[in-house]
């Protein structure tokens, strides 16, 4: 009996260490997939995102509105009877005058003196030497002496060369000339009732008219 119970102690012993050799091994704990998937949802690209993105709209730039001009004319009252026969025939018109830079003329001036008094006595003593002259009233040359206003420089280069000679320092100044025309705006609305036969008995009527299309505001009104 002793040797049996000493073979089952064995066996047990045995059995045991059989059956931990056999026993699986832990697994360690992993994330549900329910929750990676939730992990990849927390990270958007911007495209994906329900908010809009905020951009500026591009500002559109509206067409500049065309106008149909007839002229040019050199007397007001010329245009003014083109305006008037074209809106005999409802047609929207009317006379804008344009000034035209047409050159530079040369001023030649004495500067302002401390006083009215002191540029009369000046004006004077110009006038004893038999230099054209006078006393200017307004602007920032108020109580200068004005010595005349010539077309060319040299015209104006030789009256300064007098002055210096006399004794004076003479001074010059450029003014832009302008040319002052007349021409006839008919209205975008309008443009389709000047048709090619009605511009043509204006032709037939005002010799030179000739007729253009610019944007409406290309010839400002000079004020």
């Amino acid at each position: 009996m002793r040797w049996l119970f000493l073979l089952l102690v064995v066996l047990n012993l045995f059995y045991y260490v059989w059956h931990q050799q056999q026993a699986p091994l832990q697994v360690k704990e992993v994330a549900p997939l329910s929750m990676l998937r939730e992990g990849k949802h927390a990270i958007r690209l911007v495209s994906e995102s329900e908010e809009p993105v905020s951009r500026e709209a591009p500002v559109e730039s509206k067409p500049e509105a065309v106008c149909l001009f007839l002229g040019s004319f050199e007397q007001e009252a010329s245009a003014a009877e083109v305006e008037q026969r074209l809106i005999s025939l409802d047609i929207r018109s009317h006379v804008q005058p344009v000034d035209v830079a047409a050159g530079s003329d040369y001023w030649v001036y004495l500067a302002p003196l401390a006083s009215r008094q002191a540029s009369l006595r000046q004006l004077k003593e110009l006038q004893a030497r038999k230099i054209d002259s006078y006393i200017i009233t307004q602007g920032d040359l108020a109580n200068g002496i004005s010595l005349g206003i010539f077309p060319r420089h040299d015209s104006a280069e030789s009256v300064m060369q007098r002055l210096r000679d006399a004794g004076y320092d003479p001074l010059l100044r450029g003014l832009s000339r302008a040319h002052r025309s007349y021409w006839v705006r008919i209205a975008p609305g309008s443009r389709h009732l000047a048709g090619d036969a009605l511009l043509q008995r204006l032709v037939l009527d005002f010799k030179g008219l000739q007729h253009q299309l610019m944007p409406c505001e290309s010839i400002a009104t000079p004020r």
